[in-house]
């Protein structure tokens, strides 16, 4: 019999204690059974309740050591893939309302609202922060984290004010909280094992000129949105102005939805080009100039009830034709996954409601809750790419008899593949699964799993005790 999915994620984890690894293991189980639940409801009684809030206060584990096992599973996964892996980076923030907010740290700084004099109310939000990596196939399928940090402050200065006493261009990168792009894009491609196949893609704040020099000694991609219009050629120009002489390859149709989920279509102008670009002056001893691709893309008689879309990216990959520049703007498109992933993290797992009281504690919490967050959107996407795949590998026995009974009549003469189980988990999560409907989500797809435990729990107790009288 295989390993459970639990038993495949833990694996590489080492806590030095047999005992704290039989207890992990437990817990993510609890978790990913219930995920969004609370902790005391995960866990059903107040023994395991108090041995998790044990552990999470236990010296001797760490979120490295908890995301360790899930780390190696994620990087059997990117080699049992061929082709490219996209590695998408962002940063998300966890905000908590504490009594003691100083055990924990500070985010940012809030205004409120105005006080008599004209001014606004300032305040420092409580909470610490996670910037994650997270692998993916160009189909959107996601393989796992393959980093993450965890970090909060002592005390919150804003950006604007260091900017008034310090040129940020002159302070060192590994000086910055910036060094953590750095640090995951290390990570990240160490672990694949697997440069040359890596695409590591960011969002605006990832416009480092040292990320683009450390990817060239790696030997792995990266495309990235530029908000920098850096120096270009021979330094006399920049990007944006050599752009503006580029004539349009043609167009791209790109189709998304906006915040409040509805649906828009834009048709962009594409640009490409290659040219050197040259590291900002005060760096330029210390790094030479780079050999890089850059893609503007440009939405068409955008509508006025919104932004226009407007993408400047920057690569190290090929791009020579406009067919290789779309491509790279549908893999920049697949970023949007990695922000599917935290707010399966914060809103499906209800982070911000957890009533831990230390950011160590907090942080070996969430650990866990990422592996669950994973687990629900790779089911979400891998019910779409291989809906016939074998239910055995995700579902057991009992969970898909169960399933079966709660399949309306008019649904059972479907095939008894993956996509009919996670379809079936779905409906109990809310989904409708009208012939209209989307493929269901991830959220759905959590609130379906926690019902499903309670109708494991429920056959459990239901079921007569074995009769154990000779």
């Amino acid at each position: 019999m295989g390993q459970s999915w639990v038993e495949t994620e833990i694996a590489g984890c080492d806590l030095g204690d047999e005992r704290l690894n039989r207890r992990l293991g437990a817990m993510l189980g609890a978790l990913g059974e219930r995920p969004g639940k609370s902790l005391p409801t995960a866990f059903q009684d107040w023994s395991n309740t108090k041995a998790a809030y044990r552990f999470f206060s236990n010296g001797n584990v760490s979120e490295d050591k908890i995301l360790k096992g899930h780390f190696a599973a994620s990087a059997l996964r990117i080699r049992a893939t061929g082709g490219p892996v996209l590695i998408l980076q962002d940063t998300t923030e966890f905000n908590f309302k504490r009594a003691a907010p100083e055990k924990i740290g500070f985010t940012h700084v809030s205004t409120g609202h105005k006080l008599k004099d004209g001014r606004r109310r300032k305040h420092v939000i409580c909470g610490f922060q996670m910037h994650a990596s997270l692998a993916i196939t160009p189909d959107g399928l996601p393989l796992g984290l393959t980093a993450a940090k965890f970090w909060s402050r002592a005390a919150f200065k804003g950006t604007a004010a260091l900017k008034r006493k310090i040129n940020p261009t002159r302070v060192p990168i590994e000086q910055k909280e910036s060094m953590r792009w750095l640090d995951n894009l290390r990570l990240s491609t160490e672990l694949a094992g697997v440069p040359e196949r890596c695409v590591h893609v960011g969002d605006r704040e990832s416009d480092i000129y040292e990320l683009y020099c450390l990817a060239e000694d790696l030997g792995t991609g990266f495309l990235v949105r530029s908000c920098v219009d850096r120096l270009a050629e021979d330094g006399d120009t920049t990007i944006a102005k050599v752009m503006a002489q580029v004539q349009a390859s043609g167009t791209h149709e790109v189709r998304f939805r906006d915040a409040q989920g509805k649906d828009h279509c834009a048709v962009l102008t594409v640009r490409h080009a290659t040219m050197t670009v040259r590291p900002p002056i005060g760096k330029q001893r210390k790094y030479r100039h780079q050999e890089l691709q850059i893609i503007h893309a440009e939405e068409l008689d955008p509508p006025q009830d919104r932004a226009p879309v407007h993408w400047k990216l920057i690569t190290n990959l090929p791009v020579a034709t406009h067919m290789e520049a779309v491509h790279k703007l549908e893999w920049y498109a697949l970023r949007w996954k990695i922000e599917t992933f935290f707010r399966t993290l914060k809103t499906g797992c209800r982070i911000e409601e957890l009533r831990l009281v230390t950011a160590e504690r907090l942080a070996n919490c969430i650990a866990l809750c990422c592996v669950v967050a994973w687990r629900v959107s790779w089911l979400a996407m891998l019910s779409r790419e291989a809906p016939g795949a074998d239910p055995a590998a995700v579902f057991t026995q009992d969970e898909r008899q169960l399933l079966d009974q709660a399949t309306p009549e008019r649904k059972r003469q479907a095939q008894r593949d993956l996509e009919f189980y996670v379809r079936a988990v779905a409906r109990l999560g809310g989904y409708l699964d009208r012939a209209s409907d989307a493929p269901p989500g991830t959220t759905v797809i959590w609130r379906g799993f926690s019902r499903l435990a309670d109708l494991v729990e429920g056959a459990r107790l239901a079921t007569p005790p074995a009769d154990t009288c000779g």
